[in-house]
């Protein structure tokens, strides 16, 4: 067993926020390695999951006690933000430059279409389901 795939749990329960999930091509279903929350983990994900194209998606669950530090940007598809626990104010930049806020409660979702550029402003402490479409994602320093 590969060093990557020994922090992939069993068949069985899965915490999202720990092992994030792919949903790829044949509509098939990869629990991912443990998430490190660092852009070296998105390159290597992006890397194994290259040949599934615009049509895979990253399942995942992140907790937030303050401000997104980057804004983002998914090209190739949308992104579904959907808050579970406390609540958030999303923020996006469409390519003219218009910016539209939307505050989340928990229970609420919101879509960031493609080509949007997206951050947030969390008061206090959020957590928020992720389906993202991660194919070409940009990232810039807030």
């Amino acid at each position: 067993m590969s060093e990557a795939q020994s922090d992939v749990p069993e068949p069985g329960p899965i915490d999202l926020e720990r092992n994030p999930v792919h949903l790829g091509l044949g509509a098939t279903a990869e629990v991912q390695p443990v998430f490190d929350g660092t852009m070296d983990w998105y390159m290597r994900y992006g890397q194994a999951h290259a040949s599934d194209g615009a049509e895979g998606r990253l399942v995942a669950v992140h907790t937030f006690t303050e401000d997104w530090s980057t804004w983002e940007m998914h090209p190739k598809g949308a992104e579904l933000v959907y808050v579970v626990e406390g609540a958030l104010t999303l923020i996006q930049e469409d390519a003219e430059g218009e910016r539209v806020e939307h505050e989340l409660r928990a229970g609420q979702a919101a879509i960031n279409p493609p080509g949007v550029w997206h951050t947030a402003r969390v008061a206090e402490r959020a957590t928020a389901l992720f389906i993202t479409a991660g194919e070409g994602t940009q990232n810039e320093v807030r």
